[in-house]
């Protein structure tokens, strides 16, 4: 067509577009090009650069609009139904002619980006067709004023556009009635949309990432504040990375491991950026875990050098801690500061004109982070983590929940745990979502007054902490809240159901953990399920192993773009031990017990170590705190095995001081938990162990009671 040949080249001029990936799947099969849909323009740069002569499914948001006029004139275009249009049945038949069908199966269009609901029709389509399922993602129309987005987005005239096509692949097949079917492929059309996603996401290192969305999003543009009531803006985010990255780099080496001990606050953020901006990796330290276990992690990580601030230590009251750096170099902040020449100040403004240029190349692939096991069964190890695999994780998160500049996170949960450095602080930092840093989560009153002064639209915490959370708040406090995630540890149903009676809000479970990122799995509004941690993430593959003695689920193992480079033990300083479970080399061994539904919920058990041998059956630990809990809500409850005369026996520890076996059995009537998961013996105590992530800490809780 003589308009189509008129416009291609303006609009590929203007808007740089770059047709990439899988192209000879349009021409071969019967190729059904999944779209997603941020703008309006979708449809058009679908009509112009699209080789080939496919029949294009306009959206409904274009029926009316000139823009969907346009397309019609420079493409062969349908709705679907309606007089003069394909049904479903037309469709097929062209898709089994062998031409290409273009559908956007979200129909309208999306408001951040993150993928939303799927209609059942293209997925129909697909599957009577037969069809090859070709992922065509788009990147860039989001911020043109063609996009839906709000006031916070930003908006570019003449963005750069790029289409790639991915590779292939069909719907699984589906038995049932006839509205389960179509319910169930409709869901996998949308996993399909959402590993597009997530796929299409460049490869960078972490300052990339941020120098990228400080372009995108405005160097002026207001992003972080901590408790200092300081408000950064990205311009301040780049320049303080800079400059303690030129600082730290001094007394570092490339690829050392730098130990960083420092709370929720603006600096963390500048000094870790700025670390792995240099070659360094980031080591970041559990003060609340005890010397023993600072000394293990820095013997595990071979740690030379420590950063924290003086003024932390002093606050805080850590001075006794600081005996377990006695190998090291400990750099304080103060210092740090003081240090600061000319040559240094002008070295980051001319840096901050090309900040990329102004560094070394680094590879994705390299360390970027050593985060360490909590310890709460074992002795902490050092779990080294990639560039690629922190980003990679933050796009699958992307994929799944819908968040932009419009939101704000707040986070207090602490940064030397995967769920909160990488969910609640790096990943809305390079999403261009505005982030409040709070340092303690232990702070049950005052933290749900800063949700309410700085309007939070995201909140985060552990089962534990939101439950606190929820008491102590106000009804308004968490008015603007629109996404609760729960993590670190098991939801307890009694969190859930106080959030939604006090506040009306849906806590959303995920499961994770520091070797495979903040989330594995997890429910979302797209797809939820009561007492399950949700689906998985795309891109990542599972095997359950079976479990001799246990009826129901097995043990989880998992590879993908999500896991780790490896571990670190202290027994083998600075030796990086790549992955490896009985399924073989990249595969890791959760040690959860879990079952996946048919719907592809996942439900977590109970954890190997955690399961006790009563009367010839393994009874899982987490089922007898379930019970307790059950008995309970507002009381902390923690299991153990003990070993009596005739075996093993379950304990539970209980900071209920009326609680005995009696109520314990009613309750697990009432839940139809069979009578062996009631535990054998109550003890009272005042409280429980925990850890910084507000998980019960088990092994200190064996010493104190079973010693």
């Amino acid at each position: 067509m003589l308009l189509r040949s008129i416009l291609r080249p303006i609009i590929g001029l203007l808007f740089r577009v770059q047709l990439s990936g899988h192209l000879s799947q349009l021409s071969s099969g019967r190729p059904l090009v999944a779209v997603n849909h941020d703008s309006l323009l979708d449809a058009l740069l679908v009509a112009l650069f699209l080789p080939g002569n496919p029949l294009i499914v306009l959206p409904r948001a274009l029926s009316e609009r000139r823009v969907g006029r346009l397309v019609r004139r420079v493409a062969d275009c349908t709705e679907l139904g309606g007089e003069g249009n394909y049904t479903v049945k037309g469709l097929v038949r062209v898709l089994r002619s062998g031409r290409p069908v273009v559908v956007f199966p979200q129909d309208r269009v999306t408001t951040t980006g993150s993928t939303m609901k799927v209609y059942g029709a293209a997925a129909l389509i697909a599957a009577r067709a037969d069809a090859d399922i070709v992922p065509l993602r788009i990147e860039g129309t989001l911020y043109t004023g063609w996009s839906l987005t709000g006031p916070r987005w930003p908006h570019r005239l003449f963005p750069r556009v790029s289409l790639a096509v991915q590779p292939s692949t069909r719907l699984p097949a589906r038995s049932g009635a006839g509205g389960v079917r179509r319910r169930q492929q409709a869901d996998d059309l949308l996993r399909i949309l959402q590993r597009s996603m997530a796929d299409a996401a460049p490869r960078r290192t972490l300052f990339q990432a941020l120098v990228e969305a400080a372009a995108l999003h405005g160097r002026r543009t207001r992003i972080i504040e901590d408790l200092r009531r300081q408000v950064n803006t990205y311009g301040d985010l780049l320049k303080g990375s800079l400059a303690l990255g030129r600082l730290t780099a001094r007394s570092t080496e490339p690829g050392e491991r730098v130990g960083v001990m420092l709370p929720n606050l603006g600096a963390a953020v500048c000094l870790v950026f700025g670390l792995t901006s240099r070659g360094r990796i980031a080591a970041m330290l559990n003060y609340s875990s005890g010397i023993e276990a600072l000394r293990t992690a820095c013997v595990a990580a071979s740690l030379r050098t420590v950063i924290t601030s003086r003024a932390f230590i002093k606050t805080v009251k850590l001075e006794h801690l600081m005996a377990a750096f006695e190998n090291c170099q400990i750099i304080y902040l103060e210092d740090l500061r003081e240090s600061i020449t000319l040559a240094d100040k002008l070295w980051v403004i001319r840096a901050l004109l090309r900040p990329l240029a102004a560094l070394p190349a680094q590879d994705p692939a390299s360390p970027a982070i050593v985060l360490f096991t909590s310890g709460s069964e074992a002795r902490p190890k050092g779990v080294v983590i990639s560039h690629d695999t922190m980003l990679g994780v933050m796009s699958q998160l992307r994929a799944a929940i819908d968040f932009g500049p419009d939101d704000k996170y707040l986070n207090a949960l602490p940064m030397y745990h995967t769920f909160g450095l990488i969910a609640c602080t790096l990943m809305p930092l390079l999403s261009g979502t505005r982030l409040f840093l709070y340092t303690n989560p232990l702070h049950y009153k005052v933290i749900p007054e800063y949700a309410y002064t700085r309007d939070c639209t995201y909140i985060f915490g552990t089962s534990t902490f939101l439950g606190n959370y929820a008491r102590q708040a106000h009804p308004y406090d968490f008015h603007r809240a629109r996404f609760v995630i729960s993590g670190g540890e098991k939801l307890n149903p009694e969190v859930s159901k106080l959030w939604f009676s006090k506040f009306g809000l849906r806590v959303y479970e995920g499961y994770g953990a520091t070797e495979c990122g903040p989330a594995m799995s997890l429910n979302t509004a797209l797809a939820f399920r009561a007492g399950s941690v949700g689906r998985f993430l795309s891109g990542i593959e599972y095997r359950i192993v079976p479990v001799p003695g246990i009826e129901e689920g097995g043990v989880l193992h998992v590879r993908g773009p999500n896991l780790m480079l490896g571990y670190m033990f202290s027994d083998a300083p600075g030796v990086l031990q790549s992955p490896r479970s009985e399924l073989g080399a990249g595969w890791y061994n959760t040690g959860d017990v879990v079952s996946v539904d048919e719907d592809g919920f996942v439900t977590i058990h109970g954890r190997v170590k955690r399961f006790a041998k009563i009367a010839g059956e393994l009874v899982s630990l987490e089922r007898v705190e379930h019970i307790a809990y059950q008995a309970s809500p507002d009381f902390k409850h923690a299991a153990l095995v003990e070993m009596t005369h005739t075996g093993e026996s379950t304990v539970l520890l209980t900071t209920d001081p009326k609680l005995d076996r009696i109520t314990l059995l009613h309750a697990a009537r009432l839940i139809n938990a069979q009578d062996l998961a009631v535990a054998r013996r109550v003890l009272k105590v005042d409280t429980l162990p925990l850890l910084g992530s507000g998980k019960v800490d088990y092994v200190t809780l064996k010493q104190q009671s079973l010693s």
